[in-house]
């Protein structure tokens, strides 16, 4: 069965060999992810640190995992199983994951891109690499000491205020995030002055790698489905869409493997072809 690697997260770039390459912090050490297309294969390197320590989470959902296909859903559905195994680097950042569902908030995802790669490269620490210089997250004392100026030299300046209380929050509290579940999380995260519930949710999938919590009314997952199964007519509002959705995947787990391959399909070639 083939494999599919989901690239969702901003950080992902496309390398001159037409692989994929992404730069993580796992445990307090520097680590290159490569997936490279033609083989099939996700490849985990560290740049500092030792070589033998564990590496950053890698999930696996088999097609298997979908929902039973639902009356008149053939269409999506014909459309994921050909996506055979997606594969997802967790985030193994908590304090990454908050950044880049702050600067993916409102936003399409071209523009959630740029402005993500301007956050990075202007005060996260660039890491010379084989797939050149990439960049890992601002420290959240780096980006309480950035200027409004610094911000909207950027481009980021719509997202100033909340990336500074979440700076301060995860200060106080980042340790003890990472303990909580997937649902507790979620509800600490929206604690959080400026952070709303799909802010909170996002991230929160994005770090535990477990998408039944992902906001499933979301944009990105209403025109991925739309765009992969022609001819099926969704709700447009958010609550209405979410509903069919949670019809559709009654269980978490099915929960869980519906929205990741929806999401899955939309970074994959099959979405541009």
């Amino acid at each position: 069965m083939s494999t599919t690697i989901i690239t969702d997260h901003p950080a992902w770039r496309s390398t001159a060999t037409g692989e994929q390459a992404r730069l993580v912090e796992h445990q307090g050490d520097a680590w290159l992810t490569i997936w490279n297309p033609r083989a099939e294969h996700l490849g985990l390197w560290p740049i500092t640190g030792d070589a033998a320590a564990d590496q950053p989470p890698v999930a696996y959902t088999s097609p298997i995992e979908l929902p039973a296909t639902p009356d008149h859903a053939e269409p999506l559905f014909g459309e994921l199983v050909q996506l055979g195994t997606v594969a997802r680097l967790n985030n193994p950042s908590i304090w990454d994951a908050l950044c880049t569902a702050i600067l993916r908030q409102v936003v399409p995802v071209p523009q959630a891109r740029k402005r993500h790669h301007n956050l990075y490269a202007a005060y996260g620490r660039s890491v010379a690499t084989r797939a050149g210089d990439l960049y890992l997250t601002p420290a959240p004392e780096v980006l309480l000491r950035v200027s409004s100026s610094g911000y909207s030299a950027i481009g980021c300046k719509a997202s100033e205020t909340t990336l500074r209380a979440a700076a301060e929050a995860y200060l106080d509290c980042g340790k003890q995030w990472t303990a909580l579940d997937p649902e507790r999380l979620t509800k600490e995260l929206i604690e959080v002055p400026c952070i709303d519930e799909w802010t909170a949710a996002a991230a929160a999938a994005d770090y535990t790698g477990d998408f039944s919590i992902y906001p499933h009314g979301d944009l990105a997952v209403r025109a991925w489905a739309t765009k992969a199964a022609d001819g099926l007519t969704f709700p447009s509002a958010d609550r209405e869409f979410e509903a069919l959705w949670r019809r559709w995947a009654p269980t978490r787990p099915a929960l869980h493997a519906l929205t990741l391959f929806t999401l899955a399909w939309g970074c994959s070639p099959r979405a541009s072809a």
